[in-house]
């Protein structure tokens, strides 16, 4: 044979024959039940102790609910949508400021709640300047994009109690661990690690929740930035527009008075 092709040839043999050995290994293992798989793990995670792993899967049942509600309500037609804003636009170009606030009544809008506590004080207050209707709408906006920000903080701090929770148990279960290697006599140290094994149980289940949280929460927190910043130019949109009305109003108000004035 050449030389050359020399190398390929023991390639191929040498994949040949760890295929073969690979199949055969797969046949001869046994076939894993599920069911016996899941009750083993169920079990595992019992060794850590109830009084500590219920109140870890209590954790994890709020965190997936929280998941499952904030993937529906914190989206963008929850906070700004276009429906809303063309109405809006529409609305205060008529300067029917009634209409908006009946349209604001109805959406479920962060967007819509800021334009009706601009409107319901503007409409109370018909000699307050722009500037203090700026202030109303401004603070509003500041109080609906904290409540954003404070509604998915629920999700960090379970990824930062989770953790303690197991490193609770692990010391606790350790403690106990000592606290029996101590009264037994003649007991080898190599005793010890089935009791540290199952102490550390806890912590690995504690991390277990904490880690999909903590991601999740990040995933939550890039969106919530997001709608955000679309919330703040929808305001900034608005108030453009009232503004533009409050100097039409203005200059109309003027002419009256010149012209009456002139008369």
């Amino acid at each position: 044979m050449n030389q050359r092709f020399l190398p390929l040839s023991l390639l191929l043999t040498f994949l040949s024959t760890g295929w073969v050995h690979a199949q055969e290994s797969a046949e001869a293992a046994p076939a894993t039940d599920p069911l016996e798989a899941a009750q083993s793990i169920l079990d595992y995670l019992l060794e850590g102790g109830p009084f500590l792993m219920i109140p870890l899967a209590a954790l994890s049942f709020i965190a997936v609910l929280l998941i499952i509600f904030y993937s529906f309500t914190i989206r963008q037609g929850a906070v700004v949508s276009d429906k809303f804003m063309n109405a809006a636009d529409a609305l205060i170009r008529k300067q029917d400021y009634l209409g908006l606030i009946a349209v604001c009544n109805r959406e479920n809008e962060c967007i819509a709640r800021i334009v009706y506590k601009t409107l319901d004080f503007a409409t109370k207050n018909p000699t307050a300047s722009f500037d203090e209707v700026r202030e109303v709408t401004e603070a509003e906006g500041t109080r609906q994009a904290s409540l954003l920000n404070n509604r998915i903080s629920y999700l960090n701090d379970i990824s930062r109690v989770a953790p303690m929770v197991g490193l609770f148990g692990t010391v606790v279960g350790m403690i106990k661990a000592f606290e029996s290697i101590g009264k037994s006599s003649g007991v080898q140290h190599m005793e010890l690690a089935p009791g540290v094994a199952q102490a550390l149980v806890t912590t690995a289940a504690g991390l277990v929740v904490s880690i999909p949280a903590l991601i999740f929460y990040s995933i939550f927190r890039g969106r919530v930035q997001k709608l955000i910043a679309e919330l703040e130019a929808a305001m900034t949109h608005i108030m453009a527009l009232l503004a533009a009305q409050y100097k039409r109003a203005n200059y109309r108000a003027s002419s009256r008075r010149e012209g009456g004035e002139a008369e």
